[in-house]
């Protein structure tokens, strides 16, 4: 672990993110003392340190319900601000006299991803860097070559180890139990394999449409927004082997990810699906004839020891039948029996639910009661009435960014590795299929799954 900062420097404070997320991720550090650093905002705007903290006060107050105004002034105590232009040397001479000679200092670039690159230069330029961290936000390139040159723009500058980009998923807290389910249990790692595994399906389902940000989504499509990043991540966390434990291996979680991505195949264009819900068109800011999809569906494999052979479905998606995203491990069917109607038993499911209402179902099959029949069982945990509350995502991340923590930040091997896996998708797209709003998609997307059992429906609450 690399060192804790002192100095936190947030370019863009100004902006959307800054508001809706970051305040709110800061005030929830202060109020559990995890805060133990001075806060620099950057941006354009005019403004001096008490505009900041007037912004920030309002921030909190329509993200926050009821906050403690003792912990809100405390947080406010820790904000200064400088007001110039990215592209402006004088700007960063001024950020330097601020820092002074703060420790192990951590930028935040909440900025566009176009700024990225000249931001870090002029750091660069100004002595900022030297063990300095930088995170970025997402998207990290929108292809494989941008992302690749992303990376040698950045890397002129600083170490791999100084880059920390987020991934806003992997701060979950219901994502990073996928791990510890799996290898904290023994019970399940006998059967985490190709021999007992029949299919894998991830569904992130949304049940609104694209709504206000037409503009920002038609340059996009789901490809790009959900799967390339938050869903792949997703499928590494489930499909890696186990982390090592030893002194040797500093950082074995990312280690392993990055041996799961290697061993998987780029996408086949033949095993994609695309949808564009009807009247999508018709959204401020949407192309009259625009083909981007709003629903992706993909079948991937793992070439490896112990995934051979089985099938990884993906489905991301709005305007869809319900809000839903989960993980669903489908086991192979036993063969018929003796008993329950001599009839081939349905398969038992470990469902991973990320949201709503985080948990996990196990199914399985039992007697139908007065009968010789079979009928299926939901063994359900919800993991807020186990756990209580837990950390926000970029709460999370933010944490894990000042104290030096990287393992929840995906690797530059591992955002070039991503986007090479779904490249042959972005070359040679199939063409877009409408669909009704409130349906599961386009028909070819079911059909995809032909011999496993079709989609299931997603697991929730009260069903």
């Amino acid at each position: 672990m690399a060192e804790s900062t002192d100095t936190l420097i947030i370019f863009g404070i100004s902006g959307d993110l800054a508001r809706k997320m970051t305040f709110e991720a800061l005030y929830r550090l202060e109020r559990r003392g995890a805060l133990a650093c001075r806060i620099i905002g950057v941006a354009i705007d005019d403004w001096d340190d008490e505009a900041l903290r007037e912004h920030a006060r309002a921030a909190i107050a329509a993200e926050v319900a009821d906050p403690e105004q003792a912990v809100v002034d405390r947080l406010c105590e820790r904000l200064s601000y400088i007001a110039g232009d990215y592209k402006r040397d004088e700007t960063y001479a001024r950020l330097a006299k601020r820092i002074g000679d703060a420790r192990a200092p951590v930028f935040y670039l909440e900025i566009p991803p176009s700024l990225f690159a000249e931001v870090v230069r002029r750091l660069g330029t100004a002595g900022l860097t030297e063990g300095a961290r930088v995170m970025v936000e997402k998207p990290f390139g929108h292809d494989l070559e941008s992302a690749k040159a992303l990376n040698r723009e950045l890397l002129g500058v600083l170490e791999p180890e100084q880059i920390l980009r987020i991934d806003h998923f992997l701060g979950k807290e219901p994502v990073m139990d996928i791990l510890y389910l799996r290898f904290a249990n023994a019970i399940l790692e006998p059967v985490w394999n190709r021999t007992y595994v029949d299919a894998v399906q991830i569904t992130m389902a949304e049940d609104f449409g694209v709504e206000s940000r037409g503009a920002f989504y038609d340059a996009v499509g789901t490809l790009r927004d959900v799967v390339q990043n938050h869903l792949l991540q997703m499928l590494a966390l489930v499909a890696m082997e186990p982390p090592s434990g030893g002194p040797a291996d500093p950082d074995p979680i990312r280690h392993r990810k990055a041996d799961l991505f290697r061993a998987m195949p780029d996408a086949d264009p033949g095993r994609y699906v695309r949808g564009q819900y009807q009247g999508y068109r018709e959204v401020d800011g949407v192309a009259a004839d625009s083909d981007t999809e709003t629903f992706s569906a993909l079948r991937l494999t793992i070439e490896n020891w112990r995934w051979a052979g089985v099938p990884f479905f993906i489905r991301a998606g709005k305007r869809l039948p319900v809000e839903s995203t989960e993980i669903r491990v489908v086991f192979k069917s036993p063969p018929r029996l003796g008993i329950g109607g001599r009839m081939v038993p349905d398969s038992d499911e470990l469902v991973l639910r990320i949201k709503p209402d985080p948990g996990a179902e196990l199914c399985l099959l039992s007697k139908k009661p007065g009968a010789d029949a079979l009928q299926q069982v939901h063994l359900d945990l919800l993991f807020e009435a186990q756990v209580g509350d837990q950390p926000e995502p970029y709460e999370r991340l933010l944490h894990d960014a000042l104290i030096g923590e990287s393992d929840r930040f995906p690797t530059l091997e591992g955002i070039e590795d991503t986007w090479r896996i779904v490249q042959p998708l972005l070359d040679d797209p199939p063409a877009v299929e409408p669909y009704a709003p409130g349906t599961w998609g386009p028909e070819a997307a079911s059909n995809m799954l032909t011999g496993h059992g079709g989609w299931r429906k997603p697991w929730l609450s009260g069903e």
